[in-house]
């Protein structure tokens, strides 16, 4: 069984940055296809950037696309997303995802394609 624990949120300014970070544990932890998510007060969890099972391809929301950067080590077991250049609208709980199923690489903007969940972290950005 996969867990995933996210941690690096906080509170910015706009127009700074924070990195978060998500691990994976247990013995599929690894070599998964990876999302973030976020959710912000009063609205629906929307898809923020995804990576494939080995590194090699990413997608982004056009929102966060030039800002938001998301990265993988599976020796370590862990994503991160890096946000640069960050707006108050950016403000969420961000969540990991993971796809312990299936490693293809379709339809991964979408929530209902990932079956396990980290708990979130508070990104909050001031104005």
């Amino acid at each position: 069984q996969v867990q995933l624990v996210e941690s690096g949120g906080g509170l910015v300014q706009a127009g700074g940055s924070l990195r978060l970070s998500c691990a994976a544990s247990g013995r599929a932890g690894g070599n998964l296809v990876m999302g973030w998510f976020r959710q912000a007060p009063g609205k629906e969890r929307e898809f923020v950037a995804a990576i494939s099972w080995d590194g090699g391809s990413t997608v982004y929301a056009d929102s966060v696309k030039g800002r938001f950067t998301m990265s993988r080590d599976n020796a370590k077991k862990t994503v991160t997303l890096q946000m640069n250049s960050l707006k108050p609208e950016d403000t969420a709980v961000y969540y990991c995802a993971a796809d312990t199923s299936s490693r293809r690489w379709t339809s991964r903007t979408t929530s209902s394609n990932y079956n396990t969940w980290g708990q979130g972290t508070q990104v909050t950005v001031s104005s």
